[in-house]
């Protein structure tokens, strides 16, 4: 049961400036994230998805002050303290309550320290030393792995073991929030199984949130809440899993559900997935109007000239298309 709002994101933008020649002239911008509004309550994991280059891994970063914000707000806690206003040294303490699960598990360990050094980091950097050695044993107990693995580096484990790593590291600051980048996308689908079910159970026994990232939706019906879908830097549909996949609202949305498999081989040779025509735009030169309508079958007059605002349906779902009404009567 979601109790409060843990973190609230409004008008959250990251641009970045395209510069080109010998004098370095600014000639566009890059709106990587553009105008995101998004809420994750305590006990909740929020899933964003969407296609390779749609924004959702800086959306993240973002949201953790890994990369700065252009502008927008960042609300956390009950008290709703504005991160984006804070300095470095005010924001170390809210630092520590939010973590995140990179992609890769083998890049983002350091090969040269043993597994009980990367595990520690956090706590020896945040300066509680003295609690390492009763504190990294634990952590690594939480995440299935043995404290004799302690002495041992990341190249002597297998994929699924260096991840179960990286979460054990996460968690050293005993954190409120954790924003999984991907976490199951290297992974072997046996594997990728196993993570999921372990971080479910962290969540039920430590009372996290999670903001979990991912462009496989089916991975997100298993373990989200609430789902947000992104494209070209923004968020196109946003509302309670159950209800988004029982009726996606947005063309995008529909097209993505559809290419999600069925087990029931019977219901899987009823469906037919709907293919989506072209790529996704040139992010510095995006479409006028609404960004998916060069690809959208239900594409009017007016998705080609103005933007279609995020708003909420009767059906509880938040919806950024001038045709939702065309979907909300098809049902999936």
């Amino acid at each position: 049961m979601i109790m409060s709002t843990l973190i609230e994101v409004k008008n959250l933008k990251k641009y970045y400036p395209i510069y080109r020649g010998v004098w370095r002239r600014q000639k566009g911008i890059i709106k990587a994230v553009d105008g995101v509004d998004l809420t994750c309550g305590r006990g909740e994991t929020v899933g964003l998805a969407g296609e390779s280059g749609c924004g959702k891994t800086t959306l993240g970063k973002t949201i953790l002050k890994i990369i700065p914000s252009t502008s927008g707000e960042i609300l956390f806690g009950s008290k709703k303290t504005e991160l984006n206003n804070l300095n470095r040294k005010k924001f170390l303490p809210y630092q520590r309550k939010m973590q995140m699960i990179f992609q890769d598990p083998y890049s983002s360990l350091n090969p040269r320290m043993t597994v009980g050094d990367i595990v520690a980091e956090p706590l020896r950097v945040s300066g509680q030393e003295a609690e390492i050695k009763d504190k990294v044993p634990v952590l690594l107990a939480n995440v299935g792995l043995d404290s004799r693995d302690m002495k041992r580096y990341p190249h002597a484990f297998s994929g699924g073991q260096r991840q179960r790593i990286s979460i054990a590291r996460s968690l050293a600051l005993e954190p409120e929030l954790i924003v999984a980048d991907e976490p199951v996308s290297a992974l072997d689908v046996s594997v990728q199984s196993q993570i999921l079910n372990l971080l479910s159970t962290l969540k039920t026994n430590l009372g996290l949130s999670y903001i979990f990232i991912t462009h496989d939706l089916s991975v997100l019906q298993q373990i989200s809440d609430t789902i947000a879908i992104m494209y070209l830097g923004k968020i196109i549909e946003y509302g309670p899993t159950k209800d988004v996949y029982r009726n996606p609202l947005h063309p995008y949305t529909e097209a993505l559900i559809s290419a999600v498999p069925f087990a029931d081989p019977i219901i899987q040779n009823r469906r037919k997935p709907i293919a989506l025509l072209g790529d996704i735009p040139d992010p510095t030169f995006p479409p006028k109007g609404c960004n998916f309508h060069p690809r959208c079958r239900y594409a009017t007059p007016i998705c080609t000239e103005t933007v279609p605002p995020l708003k909420k349906t009767s059906k509880k779902i938040k919806v950024a298309c001038h045709h939702s009404e065309i979907l909300s009567l098809q049902g999936i």
